[in-house]
């Protein structure tokens, strides 16, 4: 696990809010504090789409939502003249990503000894900070698999120019 302080955060609720760059990310939970704290349950029910309708596939696939059908109801909320007093979103990868992640790391973890892979995001008190995690069904000493993701995620926020400092 690593932790991020970011450094521009006007140009990274941008990047959060108004483009794609964070949609393939499971939400699988969240809160907003404006002038009331609103609650995000990322579970999805994937009954409520029709095989229709474009997020079904993946609705019907994962435990939670992508973020991509959650964004702009976020940004709706969060917008206006006065920042939020807090936000916290908790990205989850989605099963294919976490399984091509898992093979890119080149790790001893199989897919199923992997319960989720993280990227935790929390403003509070004008600093946004941003920690990764990993959990596993299983208990092991081998931290290759933290490692390589907490390595992509800084690789993720360089490729997107997302200014941080790694915390200590």
């Amino acid at each position: 696990m690593v932790a991020f302080s970011i450094l521009d955060i006007k140009e990274f609720m941008h990047i959060l809010l108004r483009t794609d760059t964070f949609d393939s990310f499971l939400l699988t939970e969240g809160s907003i504090t404006t002038y009331m704290t609103w609650l995000l349950d990322g579970h999805s029910h994937a009954g409520f789409f029709s095989p229709e309708d474009g997020p079904y596939a993946l609705a019907s696939q994962e435990a939670y939502v992508p973020f991509a059908l959650v964004r702009p109801a976020c940004f709706d909320l969060i917008k206006g003249k006065r920042a939020p007093s807090s936000f916290k979103f908790v990205f989850m990868l989605s099963s294919e990503n976490q399984r091509r992640t898992i093979a890119s790391i080149q790790s001893s973890f199989a897919p199923e000894d992997v319960t989720g892979m993280y990227l935790n995001l929390k403003y509070q008190n004008q600093q946004l900070l941003c920690t990764t995690g990993v959990s596993c069904r299983i208990f092991s000493m081998d931290k290759s698999l933290e490692q390589g993701w907490d390595g992509l995620v800084r690789r993720f926020f360089k490729k997107h120019q997302i200014a941080c400092e790694m915390l200590s």
